[in-house]
């Protein structure tokens, strides 16, 4: 059997990252505090990039920078410096989408292997050949390419091949919109995009507004290829991407336990359908906009797109993470994050257990006050429950 795939994750800060290797991930792209694509997250110091290696490396795990701005000639100065450190702090790979850096690299002879970023819009087999004869290990596809580009592209280079698997979309080609810079002065393509896509606008007809109760829109729908998933291993893909440096450690711990699950089944070959509406449930749950396979399996139509308005409705399914779990007492401590109240049906899911369902009993706070509900994000709650639960387990919503 060929290597299995990676499941690849993102982290936004060392929390996420522990979280993220928790609930599955075989590796981590992280971003430092320049030369990024995500300049609004918190971002990695480089003492927070060594401990993320030293986090990575005891687990048997990877670390991926992105280094994939574009670049402006004042991005240059002290960046051999920045490169020699990562290479000392062993990061596994850094993630790249301007040229010049696979030259200053080899002529630096700094040992980092290099992956050419989604940003660069490979979506054929002749750049994606060129990439590999300079020296290049792997290349991240642009998300526009369909299963048939995919599939021609791992046959015709023998390169690793890193695909998107899960998250948002970008409405141009990933890498090329200017529309942040035209409207913001935020420059999209060093790290600084305003998502502008996502904005709702007024239709005009010459200089007459025309009036209707939805504002036009271009933002894409979410990308979610869990239908899809037997087809992206089969065809040989490397790396599994999920999208998100910004998102929470729900979002993560969600995300990556249920690709997690669904990608160690196929190797069992115990992926059936049902296996797959379930997770589709989990997935679409956690999100706040829709989601297809946009390129993977069709050109994206109109179904793939919110053209007239949408709606975001934030998540509301993050109960809490539990903090600890008192055996004799059979007692759990959790820190609230979403209101709950006796006699709801809840679940926990976690790295070391099955998830299971349960109705909420009576609640406390830390002090042994008995609690109406629980209503105040952050709050340490207590309650009774038979079956064993760990620290960093999560309740949520039933799911089904």
């Amino acid at each position: 059997m060929s290597k299995k795939v990676e499941l690849l994750a993102p982290a936004g800060s060392l929390d996420r990252l522990r979280i993220a290797y928790l609930y599955g991930a075989d590796a981590v792209y992280i971003g430092g505090q320049d030369y990024s694509m995500r300049a609004n997250a918190k971002n990695f110091s480089l003492s927070d990039i060594k401990e993320a290696c030293t986090i990575a490396h005891k687990l048997g795990k990877k670390v991926y920078v992105t280094v994939n701005i574009v670049f402006h000639n004042e991005d240059y100065k002290d960046l051999i410096t920045y490169l020699k450190k990562l290479a000392e702090y062993q990061v596994d790979a850094i993630i790249v989408s301007d040229m010049s850096l696979i030259d200053i690299i080899h002529d630096n002879q700094i040992s980092l292997p290099i992956h050419i970023s989604t940003q660069m819009s490979n979506a054929n087999y002749e750049s994606v050949k060129y990439l590999k004869e300079e020296g290049v290990e792997r290349v991240v596809l642009a998300r526009e390419c369909s299963k048939e580009n995919i599939k021609e592209i791992i046959e015709k280079t023998g390169i690793e091949i890193e695909c998107f698997l899960h998250g948002a979309m970008c409405s141009s080609y990933s890498g090329r919109c200017v529309l942040s810079n035209y409207f913001t002065n935020r420059d999209a393509n060093r790290g600084g995009c305003a998502q502008v896509c996502r904005w709702c606008f007024d239709l005009e007809s010459g200089t007459n507004t025309i009036e209707s109760d939805t504002k036009f829109t271009m933002s894409c729908k979410d990308l979610s290829l869990i239908r899809n998933l037997k087809e992206m291993i089969d065809i040989g893909i490397t790396s599994l991407k999920v999208e998100g440096r910004m998102r929470s450690n729900y979002y993560i711990a969600t995300v990556i336990s249920t690709y997690r699950e669904a990608i160690d089944n196929y190797y069992k070959g115990t992926l059936d359908n049902d296996k797959i509406e379930y997770y589709s449930k989990i997935l679409n749950r956690v999100a706040n906009r829709e989601s297809t396979s946009q390129f993977f399996d069709q050109f994206p139509g109109v179904e793939e797109q919110y053209f007239l308005g949408r709606q975001e409705v934030s998540n509301q399914d993050f109960l809490g993470i539990i903090l600890d779990y008192n055996k004799q007492k059979k007692e759990v401590t959790l820190t609230q994050r979403n209101y709950f109240k006796k006699g709801d049906i809840v679940e926990v899911f976690g790295p070391n257990i099955k998830t299971f369902s349960f109705i909420i009993p009576d609640i406390y706070d830390e002090d042994g006050n008995l609690l109406e509900v629980a209503r105040h994000p952050k709050q340490i709650i207590k309650f009774t429950l038979d079956k064993e639960v760990y620290p960093d387990d999560i309740m949520r919503i039933k799911v089904i």
